[in-house]
């Protein structure tokens, strides 16, 4: 059932607008006793869940009891950033999601329905996998918070995503990534309906529909007029539907279809949000079906301390590299940690360009973040983030097509995750 949903693409909803409607879904629920609020983490601080989770707290008071950020395989936030993203409410609310640790399944998706919906891209069973408070809490209301937008995983982010991957365990985000790049990550960005969603939604149906789910979910994109966010959806409710209509709004929304490739591209990582190539290679994967052959991609990346949020994907990416599918696949065979680390493997999938364009990496500070040498010993180029700002400098760009001084046309893009860019004859419906 939606309880409420609005928006368009030329929509622009307030805060009061995003608070009014909050409000009425949740009066239409009735009384709740004890609530788990399930919002994104920091990394999604454009979603708006960190504002809407401060409503949550105003509307409940101390029946909102537990806050559990999103991770997956993210790092824990830190009190400054929880903080900045969810103001002033209490942090002995917030729980950190062990992804290795503190999950229970729920069940398991037959091996037959797995290699029917991806094609025979994989032969296993799939684990419906959750943190165990979701489970043993003792919740009449778990609101899971966060942002319909293109996703490399799932096709489109969000919905059960959310809870499978976002407070899933080691196996479920193992196999659920490495099914999403056997398939083909270019026939899923920025579809609603993929073999993994199909995955999540046979879990959702047969092994947790007992757990009081309710789905609140934001489309958010950037006004072109004035670069800055907008809030173009609100959409509330417990079942597919609700996913459906978001998704709908998003690829309108997030969907950059442009009439001819790109050549050179540069894109910007906010230091606040980007410190790994985990996260930062949205930049590579948000941009491939728009790039050129030959083409070259330069990622301005002032914070990038790290490869993996993780310590050990961190090792493994280290250990493996960008080397495209075919050399990835066959270390997968080869070497049992990265075949026990699936969504190691299916990351150094994403974020390769397959030989197809270059991709130049520009770290900050040596001293503090990745080195020269580390950034070439994964397969990426290095630049100098100081000289190459002297030629693009994020400050003065506007996101889209931009010229140099002398002439040179390039595209900016100075947020990778929000959006999904391809020129038209590379996307195939």
């Amino acid at each position: 059932m939606i309880y409420f949903q609005t928006g368009s693409p030329n929509a622009s909803l307030s805060h009061g607008d995003l608070k009014e409607g909050l409000y009425t879904a949740l009066t239409l629920l009735g009384k709740k006793k004890k609530i788990l609020a399930i919002p994104p983490d920091f990394t999604r601080l454009a979603s708006k869940a960190g504002e809407i989770t401060r409503y949550v707290y105003d509307y409940y008071g101390d029946k909102l009891t537990d806050i559990l950020p999103a991770l997956g395989t993210h790092s824990p936030m830190t009190e400054h950033q929880i903080t900045e993203m969810f103001g002033d409410i209490p942090k002995t609310l917030f729980r950190d999601h062990d992804w290795r640790n503190d999950v229970v399944t729920l069940g398991e998706v037959p091996v037959e329905y797995v290699k029917e919906v991806s094609g025979d891209a994989v032969d296993f069973a799939w684990p419906a996998q959750v943190n165990k408070l979701l489970v043993e809490g003792g919740f009449d209301l778990i609101l899971s918070i966060g942002q319909v937008v293109p996703h490399e995983v799932v096709g489109m982010a969000n919905h059960n995503k959310n809870i499978f991957v976002g407070t899933g365990g080691l196996e479920g985000i193992n196999k659920s990534h490495f099914i999403g790049a056997a398939f083909g990550m270019e026939k899923m960005m920025g579809r609603s309906q993929t073999p993994v969603r199909r995955i999540f939604n046979y879990a959702s149906h047969h092994f947790a529909k007992h757990l009081p789910i309710l789905y609140i979910l934001t489309v958010v994109g950037m006004d072109k007029a004035d670069g800055t966010l907008k809030v173009r959806g609100l959409y509330i409710g417990d079942d597919k539907e609700v996913f459906k209509a978001a998704a709908a709004l998003s690829l309108e929304v997030n969907f950059n279809m442009l009439d001819r490739s790109m050549k050179k591209v540069v894109v910007y990582l906010d230091p606040a949000e980007f410190k790994s190539t985990w996260l930062g290679n949205k930049s590579v994967y948000r941009t491939r079906m728009a790039i050129a052959d030959g083409g070259e991609l330069i990622v301005l990346a002032p914070a990038l301390k790290e490869f993996g949020e993780d310590a050990e994907i961190d090792r493994m990416i280290r250990k493996y590299g960008y080397f495209g599918t075919p050399q990835t696949l066959k270390a997968v065979r080869e070497n049992d940690d990265l075949k026990n680390n699936l969504s190691a493997a299916a990351h150094l999938i994403h974020g390769s360009s397959e030989g197809r364009f270059t991709v130049t990496y520009c770290p900050g500070n040596e001293k503090e973040n990745l080195t020269q040498q580390e950034i070439e010993s994964v397969g990426f180029k290095y630049g100098s983030l100081k000289e190459m700002i002297k030629i693009y400098d994020p400050a003065f760009l506007k996101d889209g097509w931009n010229k140099t001084a002398d002439g040179e046309e390039f595209y900016f893009i100075s947020n990778p995750a929000i959006g999904l860019w391809a020129v038209r004859e590379r996307f195939k419906d």
